[in-house]
């Protein structure tokens, strides 16, 4: 550490910490000596948190802007990210970010499973949690990452329900006649529930044979081939609509089949004569 006068007469400080060296030229022997040692205090009170206090920003204003500046601006389930914020805005709201300890996230994941949620939504819930801190720290909301070290809940090992052919062929016989379509396409093409229903005219290509999906979770297109029975069963719906499956009063497409499948795996029994026979039990639309 030292002050030095150049022979042009300017004058020079020079010193290093931790490795990083600091070096100044000024004008007078003053300037070098003031300048260097506000630097030293300002690498002082940074080195043991006397640095410049940041501004408290409440949890519910920082989550706002997060899911409006970073989730619908970066993710296609920005609707998920919603819903997570939702219930970490009820659990957490009127406190700072640096108020926020991994204590009281743990305490946010007792309460969560005491309610009956599963562990994979509390794990959505954790994982949208991270992000938010990550930006609160990148956007200088924060001062660090409280959620860094908080570790996820052990979620069961996820089930395998395969369908028989003979329960395939009960579950399509027991089906209502709007249902019908939507589970012949997803018994024959594996397609997701939400990319059936909201197929339009337009992304069924007859002459071609295929089904183009334009809007995948992926992000990207692909095109789903047809077999006779899709083909058949497509051409024989009602096409004078945007909507494959469409809700003939809002003009939108149908959002949820669950009634409807619910029902039909209800009634798809082996013996519809045995008031005990349930039909086809722990089945999901996604199996």
């Amino acid at each position: 550490m030292k002050i030095f006068k150049r022979a042009d007469g300017k004058w020079v400080f020079d010193f290093t910490v931790r490795g990083k060296r600091y070096k100044r030229v000024l004008d007078s022997m003053g300037q070098a000596k003031e300048a260097m040692a506000t630097l030293q205090n300002d690498l002082y009170r940074e080195r043991y948190g006397f640095g410049k206090k940041k501004p408290e920003v409440l949890f519910e204003t920082h989550a706002d802007e997060f899911l409006k500046l970073y989730s619908k601006q970066n993710k296609r389930s920005w609707m998920s990210d919603e819903t997570s914020l939702g219930h970490l805005k009820e659990f957490f709201k009127g406190k700072h970010l640096s108020a926020i300890t991994p204590d009281l996230i743990e305490k946010y994941k007792l309460k969560r499973a005491a309610d009956g949620v599963s562990p994979a939504t509390v794990n959505r819930e954790l994982a949208c949690l991270k992000t938010l801190f990550v930006k609160a720290v990148e956007w200088e909301k924060a001062d660090a990452d409280r959620a860094r070290k908080v570790k996820k809940l052990c979620e069961p090992k996820p089930r395998e329900r395969i369908l028989t052919v003979e329960e395939m062929k009960r579950l399509l016989d027991a089906a209502s006649p709007d249902l019908r379509p939507v589970l012949i396409i997803a018994l024959n093409t594996g397609m997701r529930r939400g990319e059936i229903l909201g197929l339009r005219w337009k992304d069924i290509d007859f002459v071609k044979g295929f089904i183009l999906i334009g809007d995948s979770k992926s992000g990207r297109s692909r095109k789903v081939p047809m077999n006779g029975l899709i083909f058949e069963t497509l051409r024989a719906m009602n096409r004078d609509q945007e909507f494959v499956f469409e809700n003939p009063e809002t003009r939108t497409n149908i959002k949820d089949v669950k009634t409807a499948f619910k029902g039909a795996c209800a009634r798809a029994k082996k013996n519809p004569e045995d008031e005990n026979d349930k039909g086809i039990e722990g089945l999901r639309f996604h199996d």
